[in-house]
């Protein structure tokens, strides 16, 4: 049977591509980019393939392109940036290529919001404070559900990422606080997370508009909403705790030099 792989290089660090994604890339005969969004080392991997820029061609051209080199036996491989399942329009791609008898198997990558919380050096569930991350986008030429409305998905008063969105701020700021945040909460945008130009901006619901257009970035960013960003206080994990189960489970497989250094670690408290 035919086949075309959709692979995730990453949020743009070339490095941070997996090793099961550079092998494909390596490897195909036929590597289908999206555009600017892939940085150039990764394609250069690709030494004898046919290259095309995606973002120079129709959904109908990339579908012909896929499908027409997998049915003459090469190997073709869809390129995306960050991971194909989060806003890569993969869906309508792979239900076509059924149609046609053609299979699709995807490689994730690291995604841009993951690449942002390690940027700002995060965690981005935290007890006592959310234990749940939305991600999502503000509506524009994509329509959005209204029970998704920011402004609903604000009443969790969770961890609140947005893709695609950062020229929307203002909106953002404006519903978010509708939905129920107060304007003091932390706000992180992150521009071209992990690449060699990343730029971080700090801010609150507040504030963060001004300081974006002041950097003038309106795209290529992660906005991510919450107290996890600068937690004035929460809760330990108890996966370590030595009143839990998990801890005791470790406790029972540790070796005589985890012993040893448990034990002086415990004598110094």
């Amino acid at each position: 049977m035919s086949k075309v792989y959709f692979v995730g290089c990453g949020p743009g660090d070339p490095e941070l591509i997996t090793i099961k994604a550079k092998k494909l890339v390596q490897k195909a005969d036929v590597l289908v980019y999206s555009g600017s969004l892939i940085p150039p080392e990764i394609i250069k991997y690709n030494k004898k393939g046919k290259k095309h820029d995606a973002a120079k061609l129709v959904r109908e051209e990339i579908f012909s392109l896929l499908l027409k080199n997998s049915k003459k036996g090469k190997l073709v491989v869809r390129l995306h940036d960050g991971d194909p399942a989060i806003y890569g329009a993969i869906r309508e791609q792979i239900d076509n290529l059924e149609k046609k008898d053609v299979e699709s198997i995807v490689v994730p990558g690291v995604t841009s919001f993951l690449a942002s919380a390690a940027a700002l050096g995060t965690q981005l569930t935290l007890p006592g404070i959310t234990q749940t991350m939305i991600i999502t986008r503000a509506e524009s030429r994509t329509k959005v559900p209204k029970r998704e409305k920011i402004s609903e998905l604000a009443k969790h008063q969770s961890t609140l990422i947005f893709y695609l969105s950062v020229h929307l701020l203002t909106k953002i700021s404006k519903e978010a606080i509708a939905g129920g945040y107060k304007k003091s909460t932390p706000v992180a945008v992150v521009y071209k997370a992990s690449r060699k130009d990343q730029k971080i901006i700090l801010g609150t619901l507040a504030d963060i508009t001004k300081k974006v257009k002041a950097e003038r970035i309106r795209m290529t960013a992660i906005v991510i909403i919450g107290d996890v960003i600068k937690p004035k206080s929460y809760e330990y994990s108890r996966l370590y705790d030595k009143t839990s189960v998990s801890y005791t489970h470790l406790r029972a497989h540790e070796t005589e030099a985890d012993s040893v250094c448990r034990l002086l670690l415990e004598k110094k408290k």
